[in-house]
C-alpha cells in the first residue's frame, strides 16, 4: 500500500497544504487543500473519500474535486464520515448557498456524490486495502484511521487532543498483530509555548505528544510521523519534538515525506 502525502499542513502558506492523504489510487483520507496535487486522472480514480471531521482544513477541497470531475465520473464519489460530519457537509456546504448540492445534481437519483455515515469500529475493505476507523478526541466529533498495508498498518489519529485510552488501545492491539504498526501519524499543531491555545483548540502541542507516546509499549520500534504543525511554528515545534527523544524514538516531521510504502 502507498500512502501519498498530499498535505500535512495545519494551514496554509506557500509550500504548504492541508491534510490529504492518498493510499494506493482510489482512496483519500481527508480533503484538505493537499488534493490540488493531484492531477485530473489523479482525481478521477479516487472513489471513496473518508474524513475525520468537518474542519475546513479537511475539507475545503471536497466540494472543488466534485467540480472538477464529478461529470466524468460513471458512478458519485463516495464519501464516509460520521453522521454529524456529514449533517455538518449538507448544512454548510452543499446546501445551495455555499456550494451546489451535488448530493442532489445532476438528478438524485444519479448525484456526484453519496455521502455515508460510519461509526468508531466499522471496517471497510476498498480495492484491497483493510481500512478501520479509530475513535477520536477533538472539538468537534472526530475520528482517526488505520489501513492494513503488506508491511503493516498505517495509523492517522485524526486531530486529537489526546487523552483517548481507546485509541491508544486499539493502536497497541494492532501492533501486537503480524507487521505490527508501520507508521503512526499524530498532530501536533502548537508550540510548546502555545500549550494553552492547544488545550483550549484540543490539538496537541509537543509536551502534550510526549504524554500521548507514553501509551505505545515500552521499546516498540514505531516511526512517529508529526502532522498538522502551523508553518509559523513548524521548525520549533519540530525541535521541541526532537528534544523529547521519546525512548529513543523515531520522530519525523511528516512534511518531509512524499510518500510512505507499507
Amino acid at each position: 500500500m502507498k500512502v501519498r502525502i498530499l498535505g500535512c499542513s495545519g494551514t496554509l502558506a506557500k509550500g504548504c497544504r492541508t491534510t490529504a492523504f492518498l493510499l494506493d489510487d482510489h482512496i483519500l483520507v481527508d480533503a484538505g487543500t493537499g488534493v490540488g496535487e493531484l492531477t485530473l486522472d489523479e482525481m478521477q480514480r479516487v472513489d471513496h473519500v473518508f474524513l475525520t471531521h468537518s474542519h475546513l482544513d479537511h475539507i475545503a477541497a471536497l466540494p472543488l474535486l466534485l467540480d472538477a470531475v464529478g461529470a466524468c465520473r460513471a458512478r458519485p464519489l463516495q464519501v464516509h464520515a460520521l453522521p454529524a460530519t456529514v449533517a455538518a457537509l449538507r448544512a454548510h456546504v452543499f446546501n445551495d448557498v455555499i456550494w451546489p448540492d451535488f448530493t442532489r445534481i445532476p438528478t438524485p437519483q444519479a448525484p456526484f456524490v453519496q455521502l455515508q455515515p460510519l461509526g468508531v469500529g466499522d471496517v471497510f475493505v476498498i480495492a484491497g486495502i483493510l481500512l478501520e476507523v479509530l475513535p477520536a478526541r477533538h472539538s468537534v466529533p472526530a475520528v482517526g484511521y488505520a489501513a492494513r498495508g503488506e508491511r503493516g498498518w498505517w495509523i492517522y489519529s485524526g486531530d486529537t487532543e489526546g487523552r483517548n485510552p481507546a485509541f491508544w488501545r486499539r493502536v497497541n492491539t494492532l501492533h501486537s498483530e503480524r507487521g505490527g504498526v508501520a507508521a503512526l501519524c499524530i498532530e501536533t499543531a502548537f508550540s510548546n509555548a502555545e500549550a494553552e491555545l492547544a488545550r483550549i483548540s484540543r490539538h496537541l502541542s509537543p509536551v502534550a505528544l510526549a504524554r500521548e507516546l507514553a501509551e505505545l509499549p515500552a521499546g516498540a520500534d514505531i516511526p512517529v510521523y508529526v502532522t498538522h504543525t502551523k508553518p509559523r511554528e513548524s521548525s520549533r515545534i519540530m525541535c521541541e519534538v526532537q528534544a523529547l527523544e521519546h525512548g529513543a524514538r523515531r520522530l519525523i516531521d511528516l512534511q518531509t515525506v512524499d510518500m510512505l510504502q507499507l
